[in-house]
């Protein structure tokens, strides 16, 4: 039989080597610090520049005095604008890129989305265009149906903007109502 005692004092004498080399450790750990901070700085000078290349987008709209009673209500969070049809394409300029909590109102005026922390805006019922149900937009992908998409005019630019509301069962009836209001606005319009 084996004694178990040369496995202990075996087991005892192993210790952790010193660091003996402290200027390369510390060396090692400020570039590390450096190389992080550069990648950050990029990133903002990226999404700086973006908002620069989506400089021609107008203003964009406030709410009107008087919108009128509300149709809609709904408290959820605003994740963000891409050019439509391109879920990837994300707009940043005026604070469009912006993620936040929203508080969506529709009334027979149009759609008013009141950010807390970023800036709100108003999307006249002339503008609108289409409202959906999608599973993504850029930096947020969700199941099928778990993001309310509407699509709307803004200059001469088409954008979709992506919301989530707190209760997602209220989704379908946002999509319904937005739609028929574009179609009865485009049908008035057509005479």
């Amino acid at each position: 039989m084996t004694s178990v005692a040369p496995v202990i004092l075996l087991a005892a004498e192993k210790e952790s080597a010193e660091v003996t080399d402290w200027a390369a450790r510390v060396g090692w750990v400020v570039g590390l610090g450096l190389f992080v901070a550069l990648v950050y700085w990029l990133m903002r000078e990226g999404w700086k520049w973006r908002g620069t290349l989506q400089g021609d987008l107008p203003e964009l709209p406030g709410a009107p005095d008087d919108p009128g009673a509300a149709k809609l209500v709904l408290s959820g969070r605003y994740h963000g604008s891409t050019t439509a049809g391109q879920w990837l394409d994300r707009i940043v300029a005026h604070g469009l890129g912006t993620r936040s909590r929203v508080e969506l109102t529709l009334t027979d005026a149009g759609l008013d989305v009141v950010r807390p922390g970023a800036a709100d805006f108003f999307v006249p019922v002339a503008a609108l265009r289409e409202a959906r149900l999608d599973k993504g937009i850029a930096g947020k992908v969700l199941t099928e149906g778990g993001l309310l998409v509407v699509t709307w005019a803004h200059g001469d630019k088409l954008i979709d903007s992506g919301f989530r509301s707190d209760h997602a069962a209220e989704h379908n009836a946002w999509v319904e109502t937005l739609n028929d209001m574009i179609n009865k606005t485009e049908t008035e319009g057509a005479r």
